[in-house]
């Protein structure tokens, strides 16, 4: 049952010793003050705790547009709280710039680079603590990763979701545009009509503004204690956010003060079930089945894909989201933030309220104040939109270790149909935008998972194309790839094994007979062939070989993990043992 105390109380004491002393303490030390004197600091200053602000601003996409001005907000509040801020931007790679394109194949590769980064800078300079801030799909996961790796005091926030576009009197978002190139293919849409919504959908800097992958683990920070509660939906534009932001830096020196909680104090196995369930309520983004697992291992547990499924299989959905529903970031703002959907879950026994937040307070404490759900964008616990949350995990003999569908949404959840098997992404985005697909039939895209691809890329160009001629969920469509937050339709994703690893993925032919059961509770896929042609099927496969790839991708192909485990690229944390 979920439990409501926390486990863990702050010290008795203060620690006598910050880790930044290690450089600048001493007379071996002199240089390195002159490093942090020629940085404009004071001799006093150099003694206060230093904390690395992390942020993925820059000029890569709108999603990091306004981040860096987001992080001298966090900048003040930090120094207003005794501490020395250092900003330390980091790498992002755009998911709505690299769609469709080779790009694709570095954007879950820069979850990793990003929390390298964090723990590189943090362990190098041996800050105090850390204040990330971050907007895109996976800049969110990838500082979360780095924050409880280096396990150092530490807060987060989303940068927020951009606002809709308005056309014709209509909310428009990215999603429509991408839908709408579908329908130019098909006859259904102008070109004059996809000029329109190019220009209108996305009027200001922030994320998609939908409940895709940024602002679902928008969610999960706040969820598992890691951000302040209410942060994650205030969108990108809006002055609330600056006061927020200094609030958050002065509470985090709080923490640093006492040491107290750190992020693996914060993010236990009951976090994480919070996390999930919070993804499960809204029909967020399949990609938080990769990231979830991905935060864990940082912290040494162990989660992956199965504990996800159990969690998505007891919660009930009753955030009415976009794109299974109608609404978004902003209107979740307007009646009280993702707390509403939190305070929710745990009033129908949902979550567990003794998991601990980042300034100390129980999430039930932290809760107290939180608005009721209004019954429209979020539902009460007791008359959800359905009684399980908007995914779920499918296995059978195609995908012994499972794969994930995001049924929010989703008029039929059965299908049954012969396989079209394509080898890569552009050979089945060349299929279809010719439109040489038929309708019933079970869309295969193969070779593309973390070691495949290699990086794993999101197909919402295929999807979206797909739904926009009207085929959304007449046909399907089963990769070991990976979606977007914005796909809808019969699109299940993260087959494990991949086909790289020799899953039975790589086995299908033209013509072979695919079901599909997604119905609540034991959901399944199979491919209606018996067991000795598979394994005739199987002894005939050749072993996937990488040619030589050069640069990050090789190191990632030869590192990564399977995807029910969250495709990460080291054993899990262990202590580090060579801080001073």
């Amino acid at each position: 049952m979920p439990s409501h105390t926390p486990r863990l109380t702050r010290p008795a004491k203060r620690p006598e010793r910050q880790r930044s002393r290690t450089i600048y303490e001493g007379v071996i030390r002199a240089t390195t003050r002159s490093f942090l004197l020629a940085l404009g600091q004071s001799d006093g200053e150099i003694e206060r705790p230093h904390i690395g602000v992390f942020h993925t601003g820059g000029e890569m996409s709108p999603c990091n547009l306004n981040l860096a001005e987001q992080a001298g907000h966090a900048k003040t509040g930090i120094y207003a709280g005794g501490g020395m801020p250092h900003e330390c931007p980091v790498v992002s790679v755009s998911d709505g710039l690299s769609m469709a394109h080779s790009g694709m194949r570095f954007s879950l590769v820069s979850r990793e680079l990003i929390a390298d980064s964090v723990e590189a800078s943090v362990r190098g300079h041996q800050f105090d603590g850390i204040f990330g801030i971050g907007g895109c799909d996976k800049n969110l996961p990838g500082l979360m990763m780095g924050m409880v790796r280096c396990n150092v005091p530490s807060a987060f926030m989303h940068g927020g979701a951009a606002l809709p576009g308005r056309l014709r009197g209509a909310d428009k978002t990215v999603i429509d545009t991408y839908e709408s190139i579908g329908g130019v293919i098909a006859g259904t849409v102008s070109m004059s009509d996809l000029e329109a919504l190019s220009h209108a959908c996305l009027p200001t800097a922030g994320s998609c503004p939908g409940q895709f992958t940024a602002n679902t683990m928008g969610m999960v920070s706040e969820a598992l204690g890691l951000a302040p509660l209410g942060s994650s939906m205030i969108p990108a534009v809006f002055a609330a956010r600056a006061p927020l932001l200094r609030e958050t830096g002065m509470a985090l020196m709080r923490a640093v003060e006492w040491q107290w909680p750190l992020p693996r104090d914060i993010v236990t196995r009951e976090a994480l079930e919070n996390a999930a369930a919070i993804v499960a309520a809204t029909g967020g983004s399949t990609n938080a089945v990769l990231h979830i697992p991905a935060i864990a291992n940082e912290a040494g547990i162990l989660f992956d894909m199965d504990d996800v499924a159990a969690v998505f299989a007891r919660t009930p959905l009753i955030g009415n989201l976009q794109p299974g529903g109608k609404y978004l970031a902003r209107d979740v703002f307007e009646i009280g933030g993702a707390p509403v959907i939190l305070a929710e879950l745990l009033r129908g026994g949902f979550i567990h309220g003794g998991t601990l937040t980042f300034t100390g307070q129980s999430l039930a404490e932290a809760l107290g104040s939180a608005r009721a759900a209004d019954g429209e964008i979020v539902k009460a616990h007791d008359a959800p939109i359905a009684p399980t949350g908007g995914l779920t995990i499918l296995k059978g003999n195609l995908c012994p270790d499972g794969a994930v569908l995001k049924t929010a949404g989703l008029k039929s959840l059965t299908h049954r149909g012969p396989a079209r098997v394509f080898e890569c992404e552009e050979a089945c985005q060349d299929a279809v935008q010719k439109r040489l697909y038929r309708e019933g039939e079970v869309i295969i895209i193969r070779n593309e998972g973390p070691r495949g691809g290699p990086g794993m890329r999101e197909m919402l160009g295929i999807t979206a194309l797909i739904y926009g001629q009207g085929m959304g969920e007449k046909v399907a469509l089963l990769t070991d790839g990976r979606f977007s937050g914005a796909t809808r339709g019969l699109c299940i994703g993260y087959a494990s094994p991949e086909a790289a690893a020799g899953g039975p993925i790589a086995l299908v032919r033209d013509g072979d007979i695919v079901s599909i059961d997604a119905r609540p509770v034991e959901g399944w896929i199979r491919i209606e062939i018996d067991e000795k042609e598979l394994e005739k099927r199987r002894e005939a496969l050749r072993a996937t070989r990488f040619s030589s790839l050069g640069g990050v991708l090789e190191k990632y192909a030869n590192a990564v993990g399977p995807a029910n485990k969250g495709a990460v690229t080291h054993s899990g944390n262990v202590d580090w043992p060579l801080d001073a």
